[in-house]
């Protein structure tokens, strides 16, 4: 990449950083009253329906803002990187106080009342309702322990971590907006506690580092299941297997979520990065390409939000996992998600700039300009993406997964991007 196309797209994403994102979020999300962050706005962002905290969101907001505060890219002034600390700290004492539920073993609240009190998800019997939820929880409080040399809130992070991993073994824990039958497995376990572990690494070398050798050996064995048991021949991650690790040879079993896939390609080789398993990275790349290919909406655009291994609509026999809800879910193969084309974003550009390969380049490309084209909101007052649109590009009223609007996805790829970009330009020749 010349110097001159760098810097260009270098200034394009940082002016999205700041004169879209965070002047949408900022200071809007800060609940000053209680702690923590709100974020139920309507998918057109002009809305606030509901003060109610789920802490999988406030989790991702304790990193985004913990990760702003530490940005290598040299983009912020030492105030606001002072007050990015500042909010990511609020939220993480927020979530020590609020996050756990009472009683053994540790594990957090999926829905918190505005002050901080759980309560129930709407069809759910378990306060616990997500592992997913304790996981991002446990990553943001890593990340905010690291950046503001915090021993206690470390301490909170690794404990919590280690109950996630001790309740993954034992097979007790919930997986809300996305249960699933205990004969199979899903991608998405190895996959977020890949990202969990890495996060970690960086304060468990402050304050623990005989720690930092047990993440890697944990990064090695999430890595290693992802690319042995749940990538198939043709390179493509299945987002279902079956429990003792073969492959599931039914519709549920026979399609991808190529935005997963596309997110997990840097955690992957982030983990290779700390473990030195230089080795997996063809693979990685490999998996790359399949799942852009395939998860392309040649007719329309974008990026699919499930498809078939050959591509377009998943099909094939379901017989008897009808009521699955991943089932139900392929239902809506055809939409097309904010979080998944920014994740193809930061994706292909890091893949294009290890590797030197033009194929990625023009990915990142294509990418780029079906994104922003889509999800950008027109209004310049809001300013901030419309997170899911039809197969077609149609605006869509709904929300995905959680009845929120997060901006985890979009902030951690742009500050991922700037951070790329810099240490590029900064590279020797």
């Amino acid at each position: 990449m010349d110097t001159r196309r760098l810097r260009l797209l270098r200034g394009f994403y940082e002016n999205e950083l700041k004169n879209r994102f965070l002047f949408y979020w900022l200071p809007r999300c800060e609940d000053t009253e209680h702690g923590g962050f709100v974020n139920c706005f309507t998918n057109d962002g002009k809305t606030l329906v509901s003060r109610d905290k789920y802490c999988w969101s406030q989790g991702r907001f304790v990193w985004m803002f913990a990760k702003l505060a530490s940005l290598s890219a040299p983009i912020f002034s030492k105030a606001e990187r002072a007050e990015f600390l500042r909010l990511s700290r609020q939220g993480a004492a927020f979530l020590m106080r609020h996050a756990l539920l009472p009683g053994e073993p540790l594990r957090c609240a999926f829905l918190l009342e505005a002050d901080g009190t759980p309560k129930y998800a709407a069809g759910c019997d378990a306060l616990d309702a997500s592992i997913y939820a304790d996981c991002f929880v446990a990553a943001g409080v890593g990340k905010y322990a690291e950046v503001a040399d915090d021993p206690d809130a470390y301490r909170f992070a690794k404990d919590l971590y280690e109950s996630i991993l001790d309740r993954i073994r034992t097979g007790s824990f919930h997986t809300l907006p996305y249960p699933l039958n205990p004969a199979y497995r899903a991608h998405g376990v190895p996959m977020i506690l890949e990202n969990v572990a890495a996060e970690l690494y960086g304060a468990a070398g402050k304050f623990d580092p005989a720690y930092c050798e047990v993440l890697k050996e944990q990064l090695v064995g999430f890595t290693g299941d992802i690319l042995q048991n749940f990538t198939d021949e043709d390179a493509h991650i299945r987002e279902i297997i079956c429990a003792d690790g073969t492959k599931l040879n039914k519709l549920l079993g026979r399609h991808i979520n190529p935005g997963h896939s596309i997110e997990n390609v840097w955690f992957m080789l982030d983990s290779v990065a700390l473990t030195e398993k230089a080795e997996w990275k063809p693979q990685i790349y490999r998996i790359a390409k399949a799942a852009l290919q395939t998860g392309w909406d040649a007719p329309y655009g974008g990026i699919l939000h499930f498809a078939g291994l050959c591509g377009g609509k998943p099909e094939g026999d379901n017989t008897g996992l009808e009521q699955e809800p991943m089932s139900r879910q392929l239902a809506d193969w055809g939409g097309k998600l904010w979080w998944v084309h920014s994740e193809a974003l930061y994706t292909t550009l890091r893949c294009y700039l290890e590797t030197g390969d033009e194929a990625f380049w023009q990915w990142h490309t294509r990418v780029f300009d079906y994104a922003y084209a889509t999800f950008p909101q027109t209004d310049a007052e809001v300013r901030e993406w419309v997170q899911i649109r039809d197969r077609d590009g149609a605006p869509m009223n709904k929300v995905v997964a959680l009845p929120v609007k997060d901006p985890y996805h979009v902030i951690r790829t742009l500050a991922l991007l700037l951070e790329l970009l810099y240490q590029e330009e900064n590279e020797p020749c």
